[in-house]
């Protein structure tokens, strides 16, 4: 059974799991936040608001915290081969995840300590408009959820810092995150995961 994670909370994935994983996805899932029509005053278009683009990034650091490669929208595959975005969903429509980003933990390169996942507005609409958003960890062997962090915060943030996968102790370990920040892009981002490592 999978783990609802809280802010700050570590877990190892093998134990989760039950043993140990080799190739896990990093899923996201969101939705536009409904719009009363009261507050439509007249607009046409339905009772929800427009559609959302937020974008899954998943950026590899090495021990010195140096940025070795970054997966998003713009680059779908790590140099190495081990990390694929499935592609960018520009709306949030639909159930399940939305994006997902798959990791191939056994070919991840040994110089590479931390995966962390973010989450961008690239339309620039703020956490406010967002709702049922979350991350989770899936077992790409059985399709078993082991782990989930449900995006609760709201606010005028455009970015959140959801969470990193870690190296330690010969295991790999999350860290659910869950830190706000502000950028469209993951580049804007990039000063602000420095400080979580």
């Amino acid at each position: 059974m999978a783990i609802n994670l809280q802010k700050g909370q570590k877990i190892s994935l093998s134990k989760e799991s039950g043993g140990a994983l080799s190739k896990v996805v990093m899923g996201l899932g969101w939705d536009a936040k409904k719009v009363s029509v009261s507050k439509l005053k007249g607009l046409f278009g339905g009772g929800s608001s427009d559609s959302i683009d937020l974008d899954a990034s998943c950026v590899l650091f090495d021990d010195q915290n140096k940025v070795v490669d970054t997966i998003y929208f713009g680059q779908l595959k790590s140099r190495d081969g081990s990390i694929v975005h499935t592609g960018d969903n520009r709306s949030g429509a639909g159930d399940g995840d939305d994006e997902q980003i798959k990791v191939d933990l056994d070919k991840v390169p040994a110089n590479v300590k931390s995966l962390v996942f973010t989450v961008n507005s690239f339309s620039g609409q703020t956490f406010d408009e967002v709702e049922n958003a979350y991350c989770r960890i899936v077992d790409s062997s059985n399709n078993a959820e082991v782990a989930r962090y449900t995006l609760s915060s709201q606010g005028s943030h455009t970015a959140q810092i959801m969470a990193k996968v870690y190296r330690h102790g010969g295991e790999w370990k999350m860290h659910a995150i869950g830190e706000n920040g502000v950028g469209r892009t993951i580049d804007a981002l990039l000063p602000q995961i420095i400080i979580h490592l």
